[in-house]
């Protein structure tokens, strides 16, 4: 008997762990917070794996508009210099991009870390593919 339910609550509980997240569960990778990614005090994090670009623009090509219409963008340039053991150099410049989709009425810019990893969210607005 102890061993049935020993057997029980372990299947139990690797199917809870199983059910991960992934990019197309726009409610759990939908950001709350405004002002994430639209200010360089909240910049996405896209840092680690690639690196550089190959983050930024692998992230940027995950959003969609919140009807699933394709997003477009330009890296508009770096700015805002921050402290980070991440970066070879000690610190790092934010890239900034103008963002947009089909039917969307402005261009909003987005604020990317190439250099820390955190966790990536749509921002208000977007949604992941």
């Amino acid at each position: 008997m102890k061993i049935f339910l020993l057997s029980t609550f372990t299947c139990v509980f690797l199917a809870s762990c199983s059910s991960s997240t992934s990019l197309s569960d726009s409610s759990t990778n939908q950001s709350t917070d405004s002002a994430y990614g639209f200010s360089e005090k909240k910049p996405i994090k896209v840092g680690g794996g690639e690196g550089g670009p190959i983050s930024e623009r692998k992230y940027l090509n995950s959003l969609s508009g919140l009807n699933g219409e394709s997003v477009t963008y330009n890296r508009i340039g770096s700015c805002c210099f921050f402290k980070s053991n991440s970066s070879p150099m000690g610190g790092g410049l934010l890239d900034k991009y103008a963002v947009s989709y089909e039917g969307k009425k402005d261009t909003v810019v987005l604020y990317l870390n190439r250099y820390e990893k955190g966790k990536l969210l749509a921002p208000v607005g977007f949604k992941m593919k």
